[in-house]
């Protein structure tokens, strides 16, 4: 039998002026809430692992690991001073080999991420009473049985999980489905997932008829949705097309308890400066979730489920993404990554972001206010102008040695027509910046 022990902690230090746009100051003037904070956060995630061969051939594995968070100071929700341990991984796993197949079968908690992270990834909440808001060290899902068939590059994933949530908003979630990859051993892939939502308690919103009025809330309306997703990309090319890589993905939903009618997806493309010095990369990326049309019975809100929402992936902007959910949302993006060394990298991001749906909830219903602006008092929600933000993140990261890895970074987000109109009165631009240290043993 081989044990091993696993060490990761990060540490993070953040800054934030004039936090979602100073919107508290026109929505909610009585809170109290300030947009000017600093805070530190910081984890910790212990773990063992082992793996034993057996005589037949096959490998019996597992891993158990922990995570301890807090928060010191006052994070962008109002939150601080606060932490909690929780158990992070805990699976029981045998692999090996049937001909020219081989098996993964699991049970226990623990990561799965499926295709580009769209969909499936980030089966843990951290963050409010969990601390560690921004560095987000819980992955796993509370509960997670998957079993993994793979031969000739293509590998079928059938899979049940139930989120890791938050005690004060546990919305009892549970999923289960299927995903096929084919991984090209050049480096391009071609995978679908197919899930079900199986017991849910988690609440959808819809816009007014017309978008004349407060959203309807239907709780527990995410159970029963199904969702489809395609994704792929590019094997390199040759010739002229050498430098370039290009992504697609694309998501359908469906539920006919309630309706559901909603759709999403992306393209990037990607060229590499091979020859000129730093090795530059510009990507140009596309993304769009659809959001409910107010003009019709049906709803066709996307429902993000578990994406990964870090920049690099499906974050909706940089700081926007902190505001705005992957639904009702389109973005054009630019990211520019350059290398000066092998230890250093630099990587600029630029995202214009849009709403699909005028006067529709653009997160949860958020921005549902009293316009008085015409000659009566109309109860408005989301926003009537389509732009949203114009957001800027600048990025470096710095492999200090194998284990430790050292991330700072800067951002702004300009308000668009669409948040100016919400608080005519203030719309500054939301600053902030950060700088953390993680290391992984």
């Amino acid at each position: 039998m081989t044990l091993r022990w696993h060490l990761q902690a990060g540490i993070n230090a953040v800054a934030e002026r004039k936090l979602f746009w100073n919107l508290a100051e026109t929505a909610a003037p009585g809170s109290g809430y300030d947009p000017d904070t600093n805070w530190l956060e910081l984890y910790v995630k212990p773990g063992i692992s082992f793996e034993y061969s057996l005589d037949a051939g096959a490998t019996v594995y597992g891993k158990l690991s922990a995570v301890a968070s807090y928060t010191a100071g006052t994070d962008a929700y109002d939150t601080g001073d606060t932490g909690e341990t929780t158990l992070e991984e805990a699976y029981l796993a045998v692999r090996g080999n049937a001909g020219q197949l081989s098996y993964d079968l699991s049970l226990g908690p623990r990561e799965l991420k499926l295709g580009t992270g769209m969909l499936i990834a980030n089966g843990a909440s951290s963050g409010f009473e969990r601390g560690a808001l921004k560095l987000g060290p819980r992955k796993a899902w509370e509960m997670a049985a998957i079993a993994r068939l793979s031969g000739n590059g293509i590998t079928g994933t059938a899979f049940y999980l139930d989120p890791n949530e938050l005690s004060s908003s546990d919305g009892k979630n549970e999923l289960a489905g299927l995903d096929v990859r084919y991984d090209d051993p050049r480096g391009g892939y071609l995978g679908a997932t197919y899930l079900k939502v199986l017991n849910s308690e988690t609440p959808y919103p819809q816009a007014a008829p017309g978008g004349n009025g407060p959203p309807t809330i239907t709780p527990g309306a995410r159970e029963g949705t199904n969702a489809l997703s395609l994704y792929a990309k590019t094997n390199p090319f040759a010739g002229a097309m050498e430098n370039w890589t290009f992504t697609g993905d694309l998501a359908y939903e469906w539920n006919d308890e309630i309706d559901l009618d909603a759709w999403a997806g992306r393209i990037t493309a990607s060229y590499a400066f091979k020859n000129l010095p730093w090795s530059p990369t510009l990507t140009y990326g596309y993304q769009t979730f659809s959001g409910d049309d107010p003009d019709t019975a049906a709803l066709e809100r996307f429902d993000p489920l578990y994406y990964e929402g870090s920049p690099s992936a499906w974050a909706t902007g940089s700081k926007s993404a902190s505001t705005f959910i992957n639904s009702n949302v389109n973005a054009h993006s630019l990211a520019l990554r350059v290398k000066p060394t092998v230890q250093d990298t630099f990587t600029l991001r630029y995202s214009h972001i849009r709403v699909n749906e005028l006067r529709s909830p653009v997160q949860f219903g958020q921005a549902t206010r009293v316009d008085t602006s015409g000659a009566t008092a109309n109860v408005v929600t989301g926003v009537t102008n389509a732009h949203l933000a114009d957001d800027l993140f600048l990025e470096y990261n710095r492999v200090i040695n194998r284990n430790t890895y050292l991330t700072a970074g800067v951002s702004v987000s300009f308000p668009g027509q669409g948040i100016k109109d919400v608080t005519p009165e203030s719309d500054p631009n939301w600053t902030g910046g950060f700088v953390n240290l993680v290391i992984n043993f």
